[in-house]
């Protein structure tokens, strides 16, 4: 099992800008890798519908076939006379982005991601050490290159030290440490609880035993102030100083709400694992979902894919179950009681309470669908 401890850095001056120019490096590293990998198979391509059009058989020892490890080998060879600015930082800074590029096409294959872009400077500020490249001691740890630079806290996790990613965020520097740590032998605190789960907007969950869990909405509480924040910006000239601090006062807050958010569900999905047994949550198409205008601000606001992802690493953790109705299964509209399903245009989205037509029992919508949620979830999404 691996996890990632994400401490906050404090870095001096000096420190500081040599982060930045060691993301400068990777993002380089990445960008120029990923050019490469483009060319080469465009070369690729035309060489195979060349022979292919004149009937010659393809001589494979032609052909580039671009590969991360290939891109490793090419940029070592030309970064001294073309990027000896390479040099100055660590070497894991070029190698690792060309090995993430990698990563981001196999994933691409496999069909789970979009093909990869460029990264981008103030977007994608972030570089990896290999866990032989650095060192923690107490609240510090050892960057190649730069020296030693003081953690805001100790490494919780004990294990297996296994990478390091340094990125910024909100105008601070952050070291995510990814630590191999053995199965808990303790025993599992085991409930004998169920619970189905509906997601919802006013309540971000509904549970089966009439639990409501309010959304903590951290977008739309600092809208205002993103919206002046966002006009002050633009309001500045492209390349100044006041537009470097406007565009630190607007990560800052974005980072904010992304941190208001993330608490929030870990500790709502801590709570659900620790009180039930069995999860049964909603397969839902949140793609879909945003590309309704009313709703798309308040569903990103929510954190859907979050709190599964969440729910799920820590079930498999802790030996919890967590199951999955099908995405096109009628919850809201299917009577708990009888089974009863009602017509398409019998529930809009405005109907909070329904009494169902042939049992005449009385539904609230989210309640009712949490319990159907439960009653039928098959699919299992945690590890056996």
């Amino acid at each position: 099992m691996i996890r990632g401890h994400i401490i906050e850095l404090k870095p001096n001056n000096v420190q500081a800008n040599h982060f930045a120019r060691a993301c400068g490096v990777a993002r380089k590293a990445y960008n120029w890798a990923l050019y490469e990998w483009q060319r080469q198979y465009a070369l690729d391509k035309a060489y195979r519908e060349a022979c292919l059009a004149t009937g010659i058989e393809i001589d494979t020892k032609k052909l580039n076939k671009p590969s991360q490890a290939k891109l490793r080998r090419e940029l070592n060879a030309i970064k001294r006379e073309l990027f000896p600015y390479m040099l100055e930082v660590t070497k894991c800074a070029p190698q690792a982005a060309i090995m993430q590029l990698g990563d981001a096409y196999n994933n691409f294959f496999k069909g789970l991601t979009k093909y990869p872009t460029a990264r981008k400077k103030g977007r994608d500020d972030k570089f990896s050490l290999s866990n032989d490249q650095f060192a923690i001691k107490g609240k510090s740890i050892r960057i190649p290159n730069l020296g030693w630079v003081r953690l805001k806290e100790a490494l919780r996790f004990d294990g297996k030290i296994m990478s390091a990613t340094i990125s910024k965020r909100g105008g601070k520097w952050f070291v995510s440490v990814a630590v191999e740590m053995q199965a808990s032998s303790l025993p599992t605190k085991k409930t004998g609880k169920s619970v189905g789960i509906d997601l919802g907007i006013t309540d971000l969950l509904v549970l089966s035993d009439g639990t409501k869990i309010k959304a903590p909405n951290p977008l739309k509480t600092n809208l205002k102030r993103l919206r002046q924040l966002n006009k002050a910006l633009s309001r500045t000239k492209k390349g100044s100083k006041n537009r470097e601090k406007a565009k630190t006062k607007l990560s800052r807050l974005h980072y904010k709400i992304r941190c208001i958010r993330q608490d929030s569900l870990h500790q709502i999905t801590t709570k659900l694992i620790n009180d039930f047994d069995v999860l049964a949550i909603e397969d839902l198409n949140v793609k879909g979902m945003v590309k309704n205008r009313r709703l798309s601000r308040a569903i990103s606001d929510l954190g859907f894919f979050e709190f599964k992802r969440q729910l799920i690493y820590k079930a498999n953790e802790q030996g919890k179950v967590v199951k999955s109705v099908g995405r096109f299964y009628p919850s809201s509209k299917t009577c708990s009681n009888c089974n009863h399903i009602l017509g398409k245009d019998e529930l809009t989205l405005k109907i909070r309470e329904w009494i169902c037509p042939a049992c005449q029992v009385s539904h609230n919508r989210d309640l009712n669908a949490s319990i159907n949620i439960l009653n039928n979830a098959t699919v299992i999404l945690t590890a056996a």
